[in-house]
């Protein structure tokens, strides 16, 4: 599983973040959750499983 694209952040990726302005990017649950807040920000699980992290 890849690492988290946040700057400083070594836990695994679980969410792909579609940024509109920006490229898209996967992040951890934690930064998920405090990006996809932004307006035009869809947040997507890319976990096997349908449980959301």
């Amino acid at each position: 599983m890849a690492e988290c694209a946040e700057s400083d952040c070594s836990e695994p990726a679980t969410v792909r973040l579609h940024v509109p302005w920006a490229e898209n990017r996967e992040v951890c649950a934690g930064h998920a959750r405090a990006l996809a807040q932004q307006d035009g920000v869809v947040a997507d699980p890319i976990a096997e499983d349908d449980e959301w992290p």
